[in-house]
């Protein structure tokens, strides 16, 4: 049964099902909501483009906007079996709309079949605190690092016959093999398409060849994937995967540091990355000198 209570939407509120020219306002809003919380804007308007473009999310079905007026103050959505996302403008804080939007989630995530729904939020921020409040257990943790300016990444040769660089483009498939291959070990959820992964990377606003990267062994085969994205002085490595086989052989150090020379390269003075409990790959991060600037926990509620 759910945790949260029946909610109402505050008076002079409206909602209205959202469509894909929302991006903008939906990503002022998210923006809007993590510098308050956390100090620092960390969502993109490509990434709420991307994950909108995929051909198994259907925006009306699944998104929902509350406005003031015209002002997009509040937004709620549901992606794939258990992923949820919802933000509110600081300005309208404390008028229930938060515990409104979790109790929409809901019935979003159960019209979809769902039977368990979550959502990251910054660590001891206000929509933590509330969901806490509403019932909603932490599933897992996770941390967004920096690599701080004028720091390097230490070097990591590869082994004899390897090569780090740029995927081709007849090698995509092989990058989202891995990618997910990687990812599935650890991750509950079901196998992405190929589609959807393309969506999000390769069709993605801005991308360039560049910043998919691979290195492929002597054979040719691709065997490691890290895929960086470039924002405002920002490079970020939004997935870094090494194929089970291959690991314990410095591949990934050595795109990680691949990754952020490229993107150096290309305009970033500072680079990112972000990992969970669920990976235990943390402390291999800060070793290499990078540096948590926010935790995040992701809360969930069975239906």
């Amino acid at each position: 049964m759910s945790a949260v209570p029946p909610a109402v939407l505050p008076a002079g509120l409206t909602t209205r099902p959202l469509v894909p020219t929302d991006a903008r306002a939906v990503y002022e809003l998210m923006a809007a909501q993590e510098l308050a919380d956390i100090g620092e804007v960390v969502i993109e308007e490509a990434d709420i483009v991307s994950d909108w473009a995929r051909p198994s999310f259907d925006l009306t079905a699944s998104a929902l906007g509350v406005l003031d007026g015209d002002r997009l103050v509040g937004y709620v959505e549901v992606s794939g079996r258990d992923r949820g996302d919802a933000a509110v403008h600081p300005d309208v804080r404390g008028r229930g709309l938060g515990t409104w939007l979790a109790h929409r989630m809901q019935d979003l995530a159960r019209g979809q079949g769902s039977t368990v729904i979550g959502m990251p939020v910054p660590a001891g921020s206000p929509g933590d605190r509330l969901l806490e409040e509403l019932g909603y257990r932490v599933r897992w943790t996770s941390w967004v690092l920096q690599l701080p300016e004028g720091r390097t990444v230490p070097a990591r040769d590869l082994p004899d016959g390897y090569v780090v660089r740029a995927a081709a483009e007849d090698e995509h498939r092989a990058c989202w093999t891995v990618v997910e291959d990687a990812f599935l070990e650890w991750s509950d959820r079901e196998r992405q398409s190929f589609e959807d992964f393309a969506a999000g990377v390769m069709l993605r606003p801005g991308f360039a060849p560049w910043q998919l990267r691979v290195v492929v062994d002597p054979a040719g085969e691709v065997v490691a994937v890290a895929i960086v994205f470039l924002g405002e002085a920002a490079a970020y490595v939004d997935r870094l995967a090494t194929r089970r086989d291959q690991r314990g052989r410095g591949l990934a150090q050595a795109l990680l540091v691949d990754s952020f020379a490229v993107a150096r390269e290309h305009g970033a003075t500072r680079s990112e990355l972000s990992t969970d409990s669920r990976t235990g790959a943390l402390g291999l991060y800060e070793k290499v000198g990078m540096e948590v600037t926010s935790t995040w926990v992701n809360r969930a509620v069975d239906l």
